[in-house]
């Protein structure tokens, strides 16, 4: 088992964030978490990466409670992308990515020659070693999205947390994305994202967590989650699913909208 949260809350203050989630991941599962903003998607995120740690109810990864791991043990645990990343130096693609083995390392040493082949290998492996030497402000927007993932990769935690990884990219790049991190769990690597589109949550994921007030809505397999009901009731609109393709897509539509054509 991968992640395992068990009756977890979480409150800022009196304000109830997260009522009593639950869920089990296992490794190897790509799980997309749905919902509205301000349900509690990025305040789970930060209770599993151990950065809001007052909540009660448990939860572990691999094994391990979160709470109980120095901030080194975290990182070679879980890794986490986030929505978006802005460099403040003009950092070469492969020291951005070598910067995640920083957790192997003592307090007085800089990574070395097998640090460096793990990086090389981890842009290698998202297809995108041709960028190791340019500079990463100057790349597009997908192509930072893939060289943070590369960097999780030679992080070398089996778990990965990504905050909406697609949220501003365009179709080309979201399509590149999201086959990547679906092809890296089908490796192993058990990763939970964050995302708006619930054409994408059935597309891609494993299993769809629903969230909604801070409690869990539903989770489950894409077909059982992903419907008009589920889409309708959480973001208060109107939706029609479509499925497509024997059921392998389906394509959520605003009826408002069918019905203004």
């Amino acid at each position: 088992m991968s992640i395992s949260i068990k009756h977890v809350s979480f409150s800022y203050g009196k304000r109830e964030v997260l009522h009593d989630v639950s869920a089990e991941i296992d490794d190897g599962m790509l799980v997309s978490v749905l919902g509205p903003n301000g349900v509690g998607k990025s305040t789970l995120f930060r209770c599993i990466l151990g950065l809001a740690t007052d909540y009660t109810g448990t939860i572990e990864v691999n094994g391990k409670d979160v709470r109980k791991l120095s901030v080194a043990e975290r990182a070679r645990e879980i890794a986490y992308i986030p929505q978006t990343h802005s460099s403040v130096y003009d950092y070469e693609v492969v020291d951005v990515v070598l910067m995640s083995t920083g957790a192997e390392l003592g307090p007085l040493r800089t990574p070395g020659e097998a640090e460096l082949a793990r990086a090389e290998e981890a842009l290698r492996r998202v297809g995108i070693e041709r960028l190791s030497h340019r500079t990463y402000t100057q790349i597009s927007g997908g192509e930072q999205q893939l060289v943070l993932i590369a960097r999780a990769l030679a992080q070398d935690a089996r778990t990965i947390i990504m905050d909406e990884p697609t949220s501003a990219l365009d179709y080309g790049n979201t399509a590149r994305v999201l086959m990547c991190i679906q092809q890296l769990a089908r490796q192993g690597y058990s990763i939970v994202q964050s995302t708006h589109q619930p054409d994408q949550a059935f597309l891609y994921a494993d299993k769809t967590l629903v969230l909604d007030g801070g409690r869990v809505f539903a989770f489950g397999e894409p077909k059982d989650v992903v419907t008009s009901q589920t889409v309708s009731a959480i973001y208060g609109v109107d939706v029609d699913m479509q499925s497509l393709y024997g059921d392998k897509v389906r394509v959520c539509v605003p009826v408002q909208a069918i019905n203004q054509i």
